[in-house]
């Protein structure tokens, strides 16, 4: 940690700088002794990503950003706030800590977060921050995580945890590729807590998950604007019956789809005919990647179009849904859109043999902000096309 960085005329640069061409910045020569190009340059990058992600951070005076890619990899303030509540007790472990966004919120809601991040670097990176974002309920320590607990003579009433992949191993990973191996020591974290929330990245199978870990109570899948940021599993030494899925969206309103895993094997109702008038309701990523796709129509009351189409229609709105929804307007059969000049929307394709902007070239297909053509199937397993405007976003 170059503290030459947090001199105000530096920290004037980093932000006149924001907007600029920040490969010209490093190639060129650092107007400040004792700051190279690269260093300034990797401040201005990693501030800019934070813009959105952490505007907590972006807006804190002499904040020290570390390399970009951990600003990248780090929990968004969004998904922090919401893991936080999960906490219980007044103690918690934050084993794998890297720049302190989740202890920064789980540190509003529980009275004392140890700090455990291995890279020296980062610990003191992410300790100064502290003490700039005002918050002084954590203690600091640059130690492996699991070491210092299995050390440690303090019973915590939480233990977190975000293990990293240690290698891309194609789109369905096991929670013991990562490193920390949370498998294989899970015995020993429970001797230290009652409670262990693990992150994982969104590409984990929740029956892989649910087959390496032992008492599952919860399993929360996280999205935002319909982008499945993480799954947090939720670990409970006293836990009883069938773990409980939780898909959530962090939009402007929060919503959220519970059940069990017992409440899974329920026979999906089909809409047998589609009309103008009714509701389109298109399921966000988080629902769809808890697999519940018969229990969404049975929770909800909606009907699918068709087995292998995660799309649900019904006669009214149902504004909890967690996703968007269109009214429709019309249903055009497939071999009817040659007849059809003028064809404007957005262009959506579900279980339909083409790709959207092939769709979009052959028919010349005009955009439309909130008119929609859903390319699909129906039940019968016809090709149609939904015309449809939208009425609710995610």
């Amino acid at each position: 940690m170059n503290i030459e960085i947090l001199d105000n005329a530096v920290q004037a640069y980093i932000n006149l700088n924001l907007n600029n061409d920040v490969n010209k910045i490093a190639l060129s020569k650092s107007p400040f002794k004792n700051i190279s190009a690269a260093e300034l340059a990797n401040q201005i990058v990693a501030k800019k990503k934070a813009e959105r992600k952490l505007p907590s951070w972006y807006h804190t005076e002499k904040i020290y950003y570390p390399s970009s890619l951990s600003i990248e990899q780090t929990s968004s303030e969004i998904t922090a706030k919401y893991k936080s509540r999960l906490a219980k007790g007044n103690s918690l472990i934050d084993l794998t800590a890297g720049f302190g966004v989740d202890a920064y919120y789980f540190s509003k809601y529980v009275s004392e977060i140890t700090h455990c991040e291995i890279n020296e670097g980062l610990s003191s990176i992410a300790k100064h921050n502290a003490v700039q974002l005002q918050i002084k309920n954590i203690i600091f320590k640059a130690v492996d995580g699991l070491e210092y607990l299995e050390n440690s003579k303090n019973i915590f009433d939480t233990a977190y945890i975000d293990p990293a992949r240690r290698a891309e191993k194609g789109k369905v990973f096991l929670l013991k590729d990562c490193t920390p191996d949370v498998v294989s020591n899970l015995d020993k974290i429970l001797t230290k807590t009652n409670r262990l929330l693990i992150k994982t990245a969104p590409l984990l199978d929740i029956a892989a998950g649910l087959a390496e870990l032992r008492y599952v109570s919860e399993i929360h899948i996280v999205s935002v604007k319909n982008e499945c940021k993480e799954l947090v599993w939720v670990i409970d030494k006293a836990v009883s019956g069938a773990a409980k899925i939780i898909a959530v969206t962090l939009n402007d309103t929060e919503k959220k789809f519970n059940f069990s895993l017992a409440e899974m094997n329920v026979e999906a109702l089909y809409a047998e005919h589609i009309n103008g008038g009714e509701y389109l309701h298109e399921p966000d990523v988080a629902l769809l990647k808890s697999g519940a796709f018969n229990l969404i129509g049975s929770k909800y009351g909606l009907k699918k179009l068709h087995q292998q189409t995660q799309l649900y229609v019904s006669s009214k709105i149902e504004s909890t849904f967690p996703g968007r929804i269109f009214k429709i307007i019309s249903i055009i059969k497939g071999n009817e859109l040659k007849k059809i000049k003028n064809l404007c929307g957005n262009v959506i394709v579900r279980n339909y043999p083409a790709k959207a902007e092939d769709l979009v070239k052959k028919f010349k297909i005009k955009s439309e902000k909130n008119e929609f053509l859903i390319f699909t199937r129906n039940v019968q397993n016809e090709l149609i096309v939904i015309s449809a405007q939208i009425i609710q976003y995610y």
